[in-house]
């Protein structure tokens, strides 16, 4: 059978940084389609309303080139820790605050600081928790959930429902499976967030509303996760040992264990998927501090002239100014990009080779912190498609770098989906 003969089953919707994606898969996992609605500007992706309508934009163009009639489930992925505060009606009461909005209250992030465990990702200056709680104070509060979780109650899940991944920032106790007492101690009423469910699992039959969209009633609202954990999956690493790197304007590793890496001091949580936990932590390092000093035109020039086989040897910390997080946890941390050689693409080669290391240098921390050998590595990010800069990698790494299924995070919650249906059904 070929593929466009292959009834869509699972649906996944992704709300990104920048629009919303949606994705069809067949039962096998083979991607029949996608729809994709851009965000007008930067300020339009802070409003509720702009995600309904880029959600309904895609539900609609997907369902005008093939049939919903054997969907059986559809989840929903969002930005991890932003959070909007909903009346009565389940509508929005102001702008949501994003993933990285510091609260517009220190109070709230010091009482959290004073209350909150040590290890605990609700934590920070950029605290989910301390957004909710600050949300939770405006006049006619009846819930404060995240992205997600207001997305499905669009598309018509009956209660405020979330998922363990999207509500860890936010204080979740995945050990005893509770939003903890101590959340009340910051000044968060327990009774204004949503139920939490385990990512993927079914959570009801679609209503109405979803109906509405051309879903059969036997399709199925499944639990989500954050963009983060929908990009792990959409890559088709799963087992114990993949790792994932994300090669953008940061670093990001990531690295399926078999068991939790909690290490706040490095930034490093955990998010449960399925059958593993999900480790991970980001450099200030990446592509960022490349375009500091190199324009596109330089770059495209300069790339095929990499010697990826002759280091250079400098031993560069790429990083656009002092302070380091992730492998490294200091707030200081100097960046390291002297002696500046007089040629162009051997800077640029040191500073691909300094990425690297640091690359290495995160997944052996994660290692050191409990986690279990790399034994696969898979890239997304623009500086996937440098070739030079993979061998480089390859060769740091020691390890089989393999093919990225899909690098869109709606392709990883429809898979998702479907996971969760053969786990839970």
């Amino acid at each position: 059978m070929s593929a466009t003969a292959m009834p869509a089953t699972a649906l996944g919707i992704d709300l990104g940084t920048s629009g919303v994606r949606a994705a069809a898969l067949a039962a096998d996992g083979t991607l029949l389609d996608m729809a994709a609605f851009l965000f007008p500007s930067a300020d339009a992706g802070r409003m509720p309303a702009i995600w309904w309508t880029g959600v309904q934009s895609c539900l609609a163009e997907l369902s005008a080139r093939l049939s919903f009639a054997a969907i059986e489930g559809l989840a929903v992925d969002g930005t991890s820790g932003t959070v909007l505060a909903l009346d009565a009606d389940a509508q929005p009461i102001g702008e949501a605050l994003m993933y990285n909005d510091p609260c517009p209250e220190q109070a709230i992030v010091e009482q959290i600081a004073a209350q909150a465990p040590a290890d605990s990702p609700a934590r920070g200056a950029t605290s989910a928790l301390a957004r909710a709680i600050h949300l939770s104070r405006r006049r006619g509060v009846r819930k404060v959930v995240h992205q997600a979780d207001w997305i499905l109650l669009k598309l018509g899940l009956a209660a405020p429902t979330s998922d363990e991944n999207n509500a860890l920032k936010t204080g979740f106790d995945l050990a005893n499976g509770r939003w903890p007492d101590w959340l009340e101690a910051c000044g968060m009423d327990i009774a204004l967030l949503p139920a939490v469910e385990r990512a993927g699992m079914p959570l009801s039959a679609v209503g109405p509303a979803g109906r509405a969209f051309g879903l059969p009633a036997n399709c199925r609202y499944h639990a989500g996760t954050t963009d983060g954990c929908a990009s792990f999956l959409a890559t088709g690493a799963s087992a114990i040992g993949d790792g994932v790197t994300a090669l953008g304007s940061t670093l990001v590793v990531k690295l399926a264990a078999a068991r939790p890496i909690d290490a706040a001091g490095y930034g490093i949580y955990s998010h449960r998927v399925l059958d593993f936990w999900l480790a991970g932590g980001a450099s200030n390092s990446g592509g960022a501090v490349i375009r500091s000093f190199f324009d596109n035109e330089q770059l495209e020039a300069m790339t095929p002239l990499l010697r990826p086989d002759v280091p250079t040897g400098l031993a560069y910390y790429p990083l656009a100014r002092p302070g380091e997080r992730f492998p490294v946890n200091d707030p200081s941390y100097r960046p390291r990009l002297e002696p500046r050689p007089a040629d162009d693409v051997v800077f640029f080669q040191a500073i691909l080779e300094g990425i690297t290391a640091i690359e290495k240098f995160g997944y052996d921390r994660l290692v050191e912190l409990g986690g279990p050998e790399v034994r696969s590595v898979r890239t997304v990010g623009g500086g996937a498609a440098n070739s030079a800069w993979t061998r480089m990698r390859e060769k740091a790494l020691g390890v089989p770098f393999l093919a990225t299924r899909s690098a869109e995070a709606a392709v990883g919650t429809a898979s998702l989906v479907l996971a969760g249906k053969a786990r839970w059904s």
